[in-house]
């Protein structure tokens, strides 16, 4: 973790609730809420940098199987003006 821990408030309905305190209590397998919450975001995070990861390989796949004749000469300045737009 970088930098100083942030407080948050939460508030969920009670079937929530009661799933997050099994979650949280003495046979759960998290030490506190905020454990349990840190482990979530965590676990979005992954999920969303391999989901960019997979964008970006099926991506380059495309470019690389493309054919050698839908591929026009670019220079540097015409790339960056492109993606500008």
């Amino acid at each position: 973790m970088t930098g100083r821990p942030r407080t948050v408030t939460l508030q969920v309905d009670e079937e929530l609730y009661e799933f997050l305190s099994l979650r949280v209590s003495d046979g759960g397998p998290y030490r506190s809420v905020s454990a349990y919450v840190e482990e979530l975001i965590r676990r979005d995070m992954a999920s969303r940098e391999a989901a960019a990861f997979q964008q970006l390989q099926a991506e380059l796949s495309a470019g690389f199987s493309a054919s050698e004749s839908s591929y026009h000469p670019s220079s540097a300045a015409e790339v960056i003006a492109r993606n500008r737009q």
